[in-house]
Parts: structure tokens; C-alpha cells; sequence
């Protein structure tokens, strides 16, 4: 069984990890910020349930081939860096809507959701950080560390959804103040703002090395 001091300095230090800005953060801030707080909660919980998918990766020990093999790290991170491309194209392509039409109908949340989920699980570096940072709070003389390792993963999940779901929710907070129009030259600026941060992410997945 793990102890309780180092299930305390491994949630604290998840914690920290968690709210530090990176490629996710960014993701949930402009979604939450763009569509309102229910998109924000459903992308946080997407994000979150992705590092289910990394948990599993790395108490199995399949984390490892992202680290040994530079074809399967690649093809992850470019499938990663190809459908936030495709999310960026699609805020950009959006025409405005003349008048007397209605705006398109926002996501549901189950797409919202998928979005956080792919875009969680289509970074090959959260894999690794995983099958990194597990195993260091992990110990023989506790059990099988392959268990320990799972436990970890969903006690690290949820403090996740915890973070995340508080940083969404936040974002959406803002929604209401932004111009929400499609016919207004605010809001199609802002349109071509999210759609740079998502070829900004793209780019940055596109750059990263095991």
C-alpha cells in the first residue's frame, strides 16, 4: 500500500504540475473562453479521462515505445499537430452569418469532450511525462509497482478534473463579455485569435522531442 506522506507529496506535486501553463491549459482556457463554461467543464473532463488512456500506457510499461521508437513518437505527435490544424481551420473557415440568421448551434458536450480527449491523448509527451513521473512515487515494498502506478494515475486523474474543471469553468465565466456575433468584427477577429492558438499548439507538438 502506498503511504499516505507520499500519496500527500505526489498530490501536491501533481498539483503544481497540473496549473503550470502548457499546450492543455491553453486548449481549455480558449475553449471555455469562446463558448461559456459548460464548454469549459466538458473539455476539462475530456483532458482529464486522457490521462486515463497515459495511466494505462504506463503501468502496462507501452509508454516505452514512445521513448525507444522515434517512428511512433512522430506519428502520435503528427496526428496530434494534424487535428489541431483541423480545429484551427474550422474556427477560421466560419462565415458570418447574415442578418436575420440564427448562429450556429454550439458543440454538444459530448463533442466538447472528445475534443479534450484526443487532444490529450495525441500528445506523445504527456505519455512520457507519465512514464516518468509515476514510478518515482512507486516502491517494490509496497506492493506490485505496476498497481502502485495505477493508483497513481487515477488519484493524479482526479485532481485533474479538479484543476481543470475550476480553470474551465473560470474561462466560460468570461464567455458572456466576449463578442458572440458572427456578423461583428470583433468576434471574427477573435475567431482568427483561437484559430492561431490552436496552429501555435499544432506547432508546438510538431517541435517536440522525446
Amino acid at each position: 500500500m502506498i503511504p499516505f506522506s507520499t500519496l500527500l507529496v505526489f498530490v501536491m506535486t501533481s498539483v503544481l504540475f497540473t496549473v503550470a501553463p502548457g499546450p492543455d491549459v491553453v486548449f481549455l482556457v480558449a475553449q471555455g473562453a469562446t463558448r461559456g463554461r459548460k464548454a469549459g467543464l466538458f473539455t476539462a473532463l475530456g483532458l482529464s479521462a486522457g490521462n486515463l488512456v497515459h495511466t494505462l500506457g504506463a503501468a502496462l510499461g507501452l509508454s516505452v515505445v514512445f521513448r525507444t521508437s522515434a517512428l511512433a513518437f512522430s506519428a502520435v505527435k503528427f496526428a496530434g499537430a494534424a487535428y489541431l490544424l483541423f480545429l484551427a481551420w474550422k474556427t477560421v473557415r466560419k462565415k458570418p452569418a447574415r442578418t436575420g440568421e440564427e448562429a450556429p448551434a454550439p458543440p454538444r458536450g459530448h463533442t466538447l469532450f472528445a475534443r479534450g480527449f484526443l487532444m490529450n491523448v495525441l500528445n506523445p509527451k504527456v505519455a512520457l511525462f507519465f512514464l516518468a513521473f509515476l514510478p518515482q512515487f512507486a516502491s517494490p515494498d509496497a506492493g506490485p509497482v505496476w498497481s502502485q502506478m495505477a493508483i497513481l494515475g487515477l488519484v493524479f486523474t482526479a485532481q485533474v478534473v479538479v484543476v481543470f474543471g475550476a480553470i474551465g469553468l473560470c474561462a466560460g465565466s468570461i464567455s458572456p463579455w466576449l463578442p458572440r456575433g458572427r456578423d461583428s468584427r470583433i468576434g471574427r477577429a477573435l475567431d482568427w485569435i483561437i484559430g492561431g492558438v490552436y496552429a501555435a499548439l499544432a506547432l508546438r507538438l510538431v517541435l517536440a522531442q522525446r
